[in-house]
């Protein structure tokens, strides 16, 4: 379903600004409950059957992990799997699709009113999610040794998750995994970032340019519809002498870099398009 992207992982790339922020900050708050543990859990874990007293813990509930190994698990997971997703989408997005996959594990806790939920699981097994509809057939090697690809190790996850969320209650909360998982999948196929469409609204753009947010899974045949969209911007840039594009072009490219292929205008993409025609043909 999902064209195959350039996974440019390697083993020394450098952690983004937006994942180094959630894992300072997590690391910060188990600093804080190895200080004060019952206060913490009593104020930030999310209890369904506290929510009108305690509403934050839909949100603060991510940044509680019950022992170190609960941190270290989730910690690595989001280092490995969302540095290479925000350097797809930049930051902003990223960390919003972040949130959205918590919370979407909050609210799946609900089924257990009388439980405490602590860790960032249902986030990162959303990141986990897209990381997997972005590359499909990157591999992943468990414990270092076997590959299994992306999309299979995410596969096999939400099985056994769905089975265990089923099953009798074992310490574990099996259905904010989930959540994170089907919130996330619900987000990204939904295609809807309200802080784009805003910015469509403020200056008037049309509609269509508003709902329409590239998250970096949308499918080949949608990308060879969007160019032949953009040929007419293509063709005005034609009349555009080669300093002045290459100027454009450095400008558009810093942007990419600071907040991702999503933040383009349809001017912006159809000036890359008409660069690649121009090597091509040269």
């Amino acid at each position: 379903m999902y064209g195959q992207r350039n996974y440019g992982f390697s083993l020394n790339f450098s952690v983004t600004p937006m994942v180094k922020r959630l894992l300072i900050a997590n690391a910060v708050a188990f600093v804080v409950t190895l200080i004060a543990p019952a206060l913490v859990y009593d104020l930030f874990a999310l209890q369904p059957g506290r929510l009108l007293t305690r509403p934050w813990g839909m949100v603060t509930y991510m940044f509680v992990h019950q022992g170190f190994w609960h941190l270290a698990i989730n910690m690595l997971v989001l280092f490995f799997f969302g540095t290479p997703l925000e350097g797809q989408w930049g930051g902003r997005e990223f960390v919003r699709f972040y949130f959205v996959a918590g919370v979407g594990g909050a609210a799946l806790s609900f089924f257990f009113p009388n439980i405490s939920v602590v860790g960032a699981s249902g986030a990162v097994y959303g990141v986990m999610l897209a990381f997997a509809m972005n590359w499909p057939n990157a591999p992943i090697y468990i414990f270092g040794v076997f590959p299994v690809k992306a999309k299979w190790l995410v596969a096999f996850l939400f099985v056994t998750t769905l089975l265990s969320s089923l099953g009798a209650p074992d310490g574990t909360a099996h259905f904010a995994h989930l959540g994170g998982l089907i919130a996330a999948f619900i987000y990204l196929k939904a295609d809807w970032r309200p802080g784009e469409a805003f910015e469509a609204m403020r200056s008037r753009a049309p509609k269509a340019r508003a709902t329409r947010r590239k998250l970096a899974i949308v499918p080949s045949e949608d990308r060879a519809t969007a160019a032949q969209a953009s040929a007419p911007r293509g063709q005005e840039w034609e009349k555009v002498d080669e300093r002045r594009m290459l100027d454009e072009v450095d400008r558009v490219l810093d942007k990419i870099s600071a907040s991702g292929m999503s933040s383009l205008t349809d001017d912006e993409r159809a000036l890359l398009d008409e660069v690649s025609r121009r090597r091509r043909t040269n």
